[in-house]
């Protein structure tokens, strides 16, 4: 006999972690910062650190919902979804981003109540499997972006189709520019997987970049120095 499934809906918190521009300058922008899996929160952020020019922008490193123990059964860890009620997760994590975005343009003595509707450019970076939630929030989610950086990971499927579901804010949304970095023996993004995402993105004239760099799955010095030269083109 074969169980009946029912999909719950809970309130849950996440974690972020907000730095901002050194020296108590004003921000040239957000940074908004998703890791990859079995990482979280801090180990992002001090990888965006390492970006030239970051130190100037407002970074926002996102931590994954489902949090566990890496093996030493110290470390928190985190991963942004699985396969199983893959749409609900989406869902979820859109909702999230959107609110730690709201949250985190506003700074620690303004108002946190509602989003700016316009203001700084917002730029999102993600690192494997935190480059699909960047994507999902660049075209998903209630925040208009001025650009992507996605370092190893590929573009998620349901943002290629023609009619994606639950997009309820993504209708009249232009893709943003798009950097990419990919290490040329990276195992999990594979020249087959860049291939295929630099078609989709010629194909919809989406204006992108791609950084081609000797390393595996990885940040790297030279996609740190690129990303600091586009990144500043974003400001």
């Amino acid at each position: 006999m074969t169980p009946r499934i029912l999909a719950l809906e809970t309130s849950t918190h996440g974690r972020v972690l907000v730095e901002d521009a050194a020296d108590g300058a004003a921000p040239a922008g957000l940074i908004v910062a998703f890791h990859g899996y079995g990482h979280n929160a801090q180990i992002m952020l001090d990888a965006v650190r390492q970006i030239p020019g970051a130190s100037r922008w407002r970074i926002a490193s996102v931590q994954a919902l489902h949090r566990f123990y890496a093996r030493d059964s110290q470390t928190v860890i985190a991963s942004w979804m699985t396969r199983e009620d893959r749409e609900l997760a989406i869902a979820d994590n859109v909702a999230y981003v959107d609110r730690a975005i709201e949250m985190s343009q506003a700074g620690p003595t303004e108002d946190r109540s509602a989003s700016r509707v316009q203001g700084p450019p917002v730029v999102l970076v993600g690192f494997s499997q935190g480059t699909s939630m960047a994507y999902r929030a660049a075209l998903l989610g209630r925040h208009g972006v001025s650009g992507v950086i996605a370092l190893g990971g590929d573009i998620p499927p349901e943002l290629k189709t023609n009619e994606p579901r639950d997009r309820p804010h993504a209708s009249a949304r232009a893709w943003p520019a798009v950097l990419i970095g990919a290490g040329a023996t990276d195992p999990y993004y594979t020249a087959t997987k860049l291939d295929s995402d630099l078609a989709f993105l010629s194909s919809r004239g989406v204006p992108h970049d791609v950084v081609r760099y000797a390393g595996g799955h990885e940040w790297t010095e030279a996609f740190r120095r690129a990303a600091g030269d586009w990144l500043a083109t974003r400001a």
